[in-house]
């Protein structure tokens, strides 16, 4: 059986070192001020999550893009000049034409390497809980499976991967087109803080209103409470927009709620913090059909 490796891209939003203990290629997309452009690498190698954050909250307004093809067939060509097949697990096709430059990538290597895979899996998962499929696949390849196998695991357990969040800012949806003018004038004047999570095609879907910060997040608890599958057995993922505190408290209270595996806390990396704002808090875990 050739070796193979496991690629994911930055929207996955995991700790560095997680993703090194993991073994995950991790290519990155971009993030644009202006005409200033910066990979988002999972170590802020070119923007620090702080730095960008800061400047997120001063006023300036970010935009994103997709992983290039030419990036892809870059990281692709390496793994496959060494010997190794490729899994992708890639950012939502419902948020990203990521998907789509790895399978033109995919497409034109072959031509080159035809004796080799590359295996694409739409994860229809974005930030953490891309993260937790990703982590799920490397275990099982750290347990022998091959790429196969883990691909066939990956497309049938990406279903059961839940996404809850809620923003502090209701703009930066409206920039997004996420939530109307009058919904975001309104609710930012009332304190209404949307809860929202990604659905079965990997698009973000507004599900419901609590009124305050705090209730916000206790409502991600009670959605653990409720539709959590053998969270003894898996971990938790917890991604925050430079609000460490909001993300902790969450963490205590998912902890009273359920028997949970581990808790991992990282940055909304800037390419998902670019359409979610500072102080977006998320919550992803193994659990029922979304």
């Amino acid at each position: 059986m050739r070796d193979f490796c496991l690629m994911t891209d930055s929207c996955c939003d995991l700790d560095d070192s997680l993703a090194r203990e993991l073994n995950l290629n991790v290519v990155p997309l971009s993030v644009h001020f202006g005409t200033e452009t910066y990979k988002n690498w999972l170590d802020g190698r070119e923007i620090s999550f702080q730095d960008f954050y800061k400047r997120v909250k001063s006023g300036e307004m970010p935009t994103t893009s997709a992983v290039s093809v030419g990036d892809f067939e870059t990281a692709m060509r390496k793994e496959l000049q060494a010997g190794r097949d490729i899994l992708y697990i890639g950012f939502s096709s419902g948020l990203s034409t990521t998907v789509q430059s790895a399978v033109i990538a995919a497409q034109h290597l072959k031509k080159d390497f035809p004796d080799q895979k590359i295996a694409i899996v739409d994860s229809l998962c974005a930030s953490g809980g891309q993260g937790l499929i990703a982590q799920l696949c490397a275990l099982e390849k750290q347990a022998g499976k091959s790429l196969e196998e883990i691909q066939t695991f990956a497309e049938e357990n990406k279903k059961y991967i839940c996404h809850w969040f809620t923003v502090d800012d209701l703009n930066h949806l409206k920039r997004g087109g996420r939530v109307n003018a009058a919904t975001a004038l309104f609710g930012t004047m009332l304190a209404i803080k949307p809860v929202l999570h990604v659905d079965d095609e990997g698009h973000l879907i507004s599900m419901e209103k609590a009124r305050g910060r705090r209730a916000s997040i206790l409502s991600l608890v009670e959605h653990i409470k409720k539709t959590a599958v053998n969270p003894e057995k898996y971990d938790v993922f917890i991604t925050h927009g430079d609000c460490l505190d909001d993300a902790q408290f969450l963490a205590d209270e998912v902890r009273k709620a359920v028997p949970v595996h581990d808790i991992h806390i990282s940055y909304v990396g800037p390419v998902i913090g670019s359409h979610t704002g500072q102080g977006v808090v998320t919550l992803f875990f193994f659990g029922t059909p979304r």
